[in-house]
């Protein structure tokens, strides 16, 4: 048996419902109660992981998760502990703060209008470097989000074989995908804008060798409608498209 990741982004959360809302509304700020590794589960993002949870029970033993690895943020966490007490699964759940969120620096919080009007130059630096290499001052860029899922993919090698679920946050999904799949920059950022990763979804990837992966499924939230839980597809905070970042490679 090889290894195999199921990539599972938290549910729906309080600052993604927040963070739609004001970009809608062209609000400078979103309106959150929390720092960002405090953002908890809305009520539907609590029922997507319950879904996921049932989804989970239904596997036969042998398809089911051996451990579990969590982005230590309580939107992730949560998902990952309400998923596994509803399938009845008890396996080890290791946080790793390398899965943690893509950090945004002085632009968190902020929509896209905020940026532009709040610190006009540093949008005018992003239009010209684009989103993936584009590191907001003390932040992170896509790029160094990489730099952490290689190390994360570098332990998870050693382990040899099984079945571990990771749960974490949409940009380190579509960066576990860059870097198994050898993707370029344009071509993760085409998916990401066209098919972001859902609220919820499953991203099956295996090993096929020494560093060498293969994308089995990708985004998978069938187990959602099945069980009548709504899907939704809400970017990260900080991660909502602008209309110069459309044409941006």
């Amino acid at each position: 048996m090889s290894l195999e990741i199921l990539l599972v982004r938290h549910g729906q959360s309080t600052a993604n419902v927040a963070a739609a809302r004001a970009e809608s509304s062209g609000a400078e700020l979103i309106e959150v109660d929390a720092r960002d590794a405090d953002i908890t589960l809305s009520e539907t993002g609590l029922d997507q992981a319950r879904a996921l949870g049932s989804w989970l029970r239904s596997l036969p033993d042998d398809a089911r998760p051996d451990l579990v690895w969590s982005s230590p943020y309580r939107r992730a966490l949560d998902t990952a502990r309400t998923a596994l007490a509803e399938a009845g699964i008890d396996v080890p759940v290791r946080t790793d703060e390398r899965l943690r969120d893509r950090d945004l620096g002085i632009t968190d919080m902020h929509t896209q209008a905020g940026i532009r009007a709040r610190y006009p130059e540093e949008a005018e630096r992003r239009e010209w470097l684009g989103k993936f290499y584009h590191r907001p001052p003390g932040g992170e860029s896509w790029a160094d989000v990489a730099l952490r899922v290689r190390s994360v993919l570098a332990d998870l090698e050693r382990l040899g074989e099984g079945r571990v679920l990771v749960s974490a946050h949409d940009v380190v999904i579509m960066i576990f995908r860059y870097v198994c799949e050898g993707l370029d920059e344009e071509t993760v950022l085409d998916v990401a804008r066209t098919d972001g990763v859902r609220n919820a979804s499953v991203t099956r990837i295996a090993q096929n060798g020494p560093a060498s992966w293969r994308l089995v499924d990708y985004n998978i939230d069938t187990h959602l409608t099945d069980r009548g839980v709504s899907p939704t597809d809400e970017p990260a905070v900080g991660e909502q498209e602008s209309a110069d970042e459309d044409a941006a490679p």
